[in-house]
């Protein structure tokens, strides 16, 4: 019998009450391997209630013990990394270095949140008036809820609720419904660790837990992390009820190619950043832009080693490339390399078509490379999310500037060059949330924040780092006067407060 994926609501699993589930497959055999329960209003309800009802305490818990239990929840993690990479390899597919490597950069957000001691110490100044001081505090904000991606069902859940626990917030989480397995397993670690009941919650489910969680009025906040239309549903939604919000969007991630660039350097980058993962990141390089006359060349090298990439299940340690995530999505990336070569491009690498012996039903799809793309293509503008790296060409820097701040998007961005100068004048000029400068996917490490500009990101505040505590608390200022017995009765005074 497949198994059922079901709900964590106050520190155990709760078993879903609607006949709505939706399938959990294999990608690398396109086998169904357990079905996952879609929430009702009702348990999405009930999973608010626990989270408000563990705030009453866990918002006033000291920050010893916070920390203390993420201290042990981190240990935790670090133990049983390989078998939490095993659960993301098995529903979504992602080579399992790969998914190693995702483990390891949501353990980062959690090493913060170890140290949140020093992120919410307050400030205070003394005699800003007479035997008057004024103090500014950090407080959480109630009951907080992510929604979050198919493509790192690990680390993006890492990268919201611990920092949001260790603030003081309780936490509700709807994963992606196409691999939702390892954030229960995330959830059952949490509990091991000491996290009250409560504290942590996960639903499972569709659109109905979303709307839901979007407009519960015990709700204080929401982060996002998914592409730019739902992006920017989300926010609208949540703004409208009230709502604090976060909502990272898609992305058309470009890399500019010096005519001065190490040109080994940047096609393996180019590779590694374009075909990673399936294509499936919004970080991934899907647009290379080559200036001046080493297109050629590039081109050439990069070829090279793409057709030299491995492709096979996650499973296999030869592997280096796994499938995508749904039949469906592939389909949907292979129309794009079908269609561009009668939108003007040069296909280079035809991927679609690839299957892997004896995994004939996995939800395969090769490495795809297209030259001499246009700004007008519908592979240039739209997001693919799947193994396609779109080169283009301009003449100047001037013009590969122009090109990608034209771009709706700004999530990530990068140049190669050796030209520190150039590099600077990029790195202040490109509209994008996050420049790299020869490193080709610019994930900040925890202590700084992870967000884009433009059709990216909805919201003021990016995710993790500073902005992470920040959103995840809301400021109060103090001002305090203890009067000496001696003073004599200051009297009524109506005019406006003045500081002397």
């Amino acid at each position: 019998m497949t198994k059922t994926v079901h709900h964590w609501i106050g520190g155990k699993t709760v078993e879903g009450t609607s006949d709505a589930h939706g399938s959990v497959t294999d990608p690398a055999t396109g086998e169904v391997t357990a079905r996952v329960a879609f929430a009702t209003v009702d348990e999405v309800d009930a999973a608010v209630a626990a989270a408000r009802d563990a705030f009453a305490t866990w918002g006033t818990t000291s920050l010893s013990r916070r920390t203390a239990i993420l201290f042990r929840f981190r240990a935790l993690l670090d133990a049983h990394r390989d078998e939490i990479a095993e659960l993301i390899t098995a529903e979504h597919g992602k080579v399992h270095a790969d998914a190693l490597g995702e483990v390891a950069r949501g353990m980062e957000v959690v090493e913060l949140a170890c140290g949140i001691t020093t992120q919410l110490k307050g400030e205070l100044s003394t005699e800003v008036a007479g035997r008057v001081d004024v103090a500014s505090i950090r407080q959480p904000l109630g009951v907080v809820v992510g929604i979050t991606p198919f493509n790192f069902p690990g680390m993006v859940p890492l990268w919201m609720f611990p920092l949001a626990v260790a603030c003081g917030n309780t936490f509700v989480l709807k994963p992606s419904e196409k691999d939702p397995s390892v954030t229960l397993r995330i959830a059952e670690l949490a509990a091991e660790a000491g996290l009250p009941d409560g504290v942590f919650n996960v639903v499972q489910g569709d659109k109905v837990a979303v709307d839901r969680l979007l407009e519960h009025p015990d709700v204080a906040a929401v982060s996002f992390v998914g592409s730019t239309p739902i992006a920017r549903y989300v926010h609208a939604t949540a703004t409208a009820h009230g709502k604090r919000v976060q909502a990272l969007g898609g992305a058309k991630n470009h890399m500019l190619v010096l005519p001065d660039a190490d040109l080994d350097a940047a096609a393996d980058a180019a590779v590694s950043a374009a075909y990673g993962s399936a294509g499936e990141r919004c970080m991934a390089i899907s647009a290379v832009v080559a200036v001046g006359a080493i297109g050629d060349e590039l081109v050439a090298r990069i070829k090279e080693r793409a057709e030299k990439i491995t492709i096979g299940p996650g499973h296999d340690p030869a592997s280096e490339m796994g499938p995508l995530i749904t039949a469906a999505h592939r389909d949907k990336v292979a129309s794009y390399v079908n269609g561009a070569a009668a939108q003007g491009a040069e296909v280079v690498l035809d991927g679609t078509g690839f299957t892997v012996p004896g995994h004939e039903d996995g939800h395969w799809i090769g490495i795809s490379l297209l030259d001499r793309v246009s700004v007008t293509s519908d592979a240039y503008r739209e997001e693919i999310f799947g193994p396609v790296l779109c080169v283009l060409r301009v003449d100047t820097y001037e013009e590969g500037i122009a090109l990608i701040n034209a771009s709706p998007y700004g999530n990530g961005t990068a140049v190669f060059t050796r030209d520190g100068g150039a590099a600077r004048r990029f790195q202040l000029e490109v509209q994008a949330g996050m420049v790299g400068v020869n490193v080709p996917i610019p994930v900040p490490v925890g202590y700084h924040s992870f967000g884009g500009w433009k059709d990216s990101l909805f919201g003021d505040h990016h995710i993790y780092g500073n902005d992470g505590v920040h959103f995840y608390t809301r400021g109060k200022v103090v001002t305090t006067r203890w009067p000496d017995p001696a003073d004599a009765p200051a009297g009524v005074d109506l005019g406006f407060p003045r500081n002397h």
